[in-house]
């Protein structure tokens, strides 16, 4: 018996439309998972990233500062994983690049690099707090990228258009 609720992408028959949100070939197409199995991975993929990065700043603020990099970082990269399940990686590879958003990839990519930089070699809570900083704007500004007229409003809300 087919389960029912708002879990049940599969028996919504075409209530739900095809969009380019899942369409391609997904990194896990080989698997054979559903659209509903594949939904499954990308928000289990949100949830780990998020515990993982909470996680290292609760080490970050116990003066951990090398497992604060590592967890913080490993947190962010499962997160992008998770995309992989629904578009897969080359094509989020390819949308990662395009005009509208390569200055929020490459700003969010180097303060990833600067993460690690200020945790390592200059060992500095404060600039690594910094970089966290300008990443996770990096990466809303990335995101909002793809929600259209997004960045159009948060400019509009901040006052800035």
């Amino acid at each position: 018996m087919a389960s029912k609720g708002w879990f049940n992408l599969e028996s919504a028959g075409g209530v739900i439309p095809e969009s380019s949100f899942f369409e391609g070939d997904s990194a896990f197409s080989f698997l054979g998972l559903t659209r509903t199995q594949r939904l499954y991975g990308f928000i289990g993929c949100l949830i780990v990233g998020f515990v993982l990065s909470i996680l290292g700043s609760i080490l970050l603020f116990a003066g951990m500062l090398g497992s604060f990099a590592i967890l913080y970082t490993l947190g962010i990269i499962v997160s992008l994983i998770g995309t992989g399940f629904v578009i897969g990686f080359a094509n989020q590879i390819k949308t990662m690049f395009k005009p509208v958003r390569i200055v929020a990839t490459v700003i969010f990519l180097a303060s990833i690099g600067l993460v690690f930089v200020g945790a390592f070699v200059l060992k500095n809570e404060i600039l690594c707090i910094v970089f966290v900083i300008i990443e996770y704007l990096a990466y809303t500004w990335y995101t909002l990228s793809y929600i259209p007229y997004a960045r159009a409003g948060v400019l509009k809300l901040v006052g800035m258009s």
